[in-house]
């Protein structure tokens, strides 16, 4: 049996796709690949699409399953995380959450219809990142450490190291 080998797309039901639509759009500096009544391809990369947004009543067919805890999508560098979550203020959409997990730096937002979404950077490589998870420090606080982004924003412009700004602890 094999893996996968990427994440391919998230499809997300919605009861209002204009306002999902411009969300989503805004959050991932995306594009509509396709849209209609029904449906609305989104994508942010070379992929066809990433994001679906779904408005029809008879597609749920999981309605006694448990629901999407969040979705996360990981920028290239911290800087770019910023950048977002300063273009992301202007529009009055603002993280819920922000949070060191020590093995990435997030913030969290909700979409239009409540869905926890993740933007994020991997602070570590993928072996600092396994070997970290399977640690002491880990073990004892496997969720993270909260940060002010306002805070830690203003120290990124003011020239302060990498290293310290997503220093764990």
């Amino acid at each position: 049996m094999s893996s996968p080998t990427k994440l391919a797309h998230v499809a997300i039901k919605t009861p209002n796709m204009k306002e999902a639509k411009a969300w989503y759009l805004a959050v991932l500096d995306g594009r509509v690949q396709f849209e209609n009544e029904m449906l609305c391809f989104l994508c942010y990369d070379d992929e066809h699409h990433r994001v679906v947004l779904v408005n029809d009543p008879g597609f749920d067919k999981s309605a006694n399953m448990s629901g999407l805890h969040h979705v996360s999508f990981t920028y290239d560098s911290l800087d770019d995380l910023f950048d977002t979550f300063e273009k992301l203020q202007k529009q009055d959409i603002i993280p819920f959450w922000t949070i060191n997990h020590g093995i990435t730096m997030s913030m969290y937002y909700l979409d239009p219809m409540g869905n926890s979404i993740e933007l994020q950077i991997d602070i570590m490589d993928l072996e600092e990142a396994n070997a970290f998870m399977q640690g002491e420090v880990f073990a004892k606080n496997p969720i993270g450490i909260d940060f002010d982004a306002n805070q830690l924003n203003a120290k990124r412009k003011a020239g302060v190291a990498y290293e310290e700004l997503v220093q764990y602890g």
